[in-house]
């Protein structure tokens, strides 16, 4: 009897200590104690820094054409002075060559060298060659006649970057102080107007734009209207580009010029657009469009990344036509004004 009771008695004091634990893990661990931060000011940034301004545009070139000026990389390295071996004047070609100068060039180059040698070094001697190609006239021209409206007209195969290099240019003209009208005259590549349509948004410039297939030449006939009427200071006319060999988009092109080029508009400008990146096959593209739109000069997209700067040497010797606009960035900015001894000199300076 008495040892049944103890077991009992052993039983529920286990009982009672299985409880007590059970409810002790229910309850609540312990708050922490709270973590006091510092307030934070109203104002995070009192003042904002400006981009910083490259003052060395050729610095600036430098970074941006970092394909090119590496191709160029081996004529630096040509440490001699005056008369070049025969293997010296082998890279030069190549490099030349490989840089997308094109075979004209690269042999009156040659010539040159054989002729009277490098007597500051071939870097130098390569340079001066180079800028004594690209002696073009490249101002531009934003104003008509008297009462007309001076128009910019952009062509160009697809996928070059025309209608992006219009709103760029859209964005300088207004930063300018002009007034600009945006003519989508490429009504047969899809959202083509719509891509124009935000730019004019981005720019504050105004835009003209029709319903996808329609006549390209009533686009350009009514944004010259408008322009007139509100006393616009530049129109800028997007163009077709589906295909460079088409006698069709040729013969369109021609009658859009003919259209922007009437009262109360005067075509002043007419820029080619073309993709750095295609090399020589830029050139094909180019003539097939000369005859058509009377090309006053070129924009050169992408020039940036791959590209292979001589072909803006090879634009300019073989057409006969002035590069005056490149692109070397992503950015509104990055479109600028071609100037030859910053361009020469980001390839050729040590």
């Amino acid at each position: 009897m008495i040892v049944a009771l103890i077991i009992l008695a052993v039983v529920v004091l286990v009982g009672a200590a299985v409880v007590v634990r059970r409810r002790r893990r229910r309850r609540s661990p312990a708050m922490l104690a709270p973590v006091v931060r510092e307030a934070m000011p109203d104002v995070l940034v009192s003042e904002v820094a400006e981009r910083p301004v490259l003052a060395n545009e050729t610095l600036f070139l430098e970074e941006r054409l970092g394909a090119s000026r590496s191709i160029f990389d081996r004529v630096r390295a040509i440490s001699s002075v005056g008369s070049l071996s025969q293997d010296q004047l082998d890279t030069v070609e190549e490099v030349l060559l490989r840089s997308d100068v094109g075979a004209t060039t690269t042999t009156a180059i040659l010539d040159e060298l054989r002729e009277n040698g490098a007597p500051d070094g071939v870097a130098a001697a390569v340079r001066e060659a180079l800028l004594a190609s690209l002696t073009a006239d490249r101002s531009v021209v934003t104003t008509a006649a008297p009462g007309r409206v001076p128009v910019w007209l952009f062509v160009g195969v697809n996928g070059v970057g025309k209608t992006t290099t219009i709103g760029k240019l859209a964005q300088r003209h207004v930063d300018e102080g002009r007034s600009v009208v945006l003519a989508a005259g490429d009504t047969f590549r899809a959202a083509a107007s719509e891509q124009l349509q935000e730019w004019a948004q981005r720019t504050g410039a105004d835009v003209v734009r029709a319903a996808e297939g329609a006549d390209p030449g009533s686009v350009v006939h009514d944004a010259l209207g408008r322009a007139a009427a509100r006393g616009a200071d530049i129109v800028l006319a997007d163009t077709a580009g589906r295909r460079a060999n088409s006698t069709n988009l040729l013969d369109e092109l021609s009658k859009i010029r003919r259209v922007a080029d009437r009262d109360p508009g005067q075509v002043v400008e007419t820029f080619m657009v073309l993709d750095a990146t295609t090399g020589q096959n830029a050139l094909s593209q180019a003539r097939e469009f000369l005859a058509a739109a009377s090309v006053t000069g070129i924009v050169l997209t992408k020039l940036d990344g791959t590209a292979r700067g001589g072909i803006v040497v090879a634009i300019e010797r073989e057409l006969a036509i002035p590069v005056k606009f490149v692109g070397v960035g992503e950015g509104v900015a990055d479109l600028i004004v071609f100037e030859p001894k910053a361009f020469v000199d980001s390839l050729l300076d040590a």
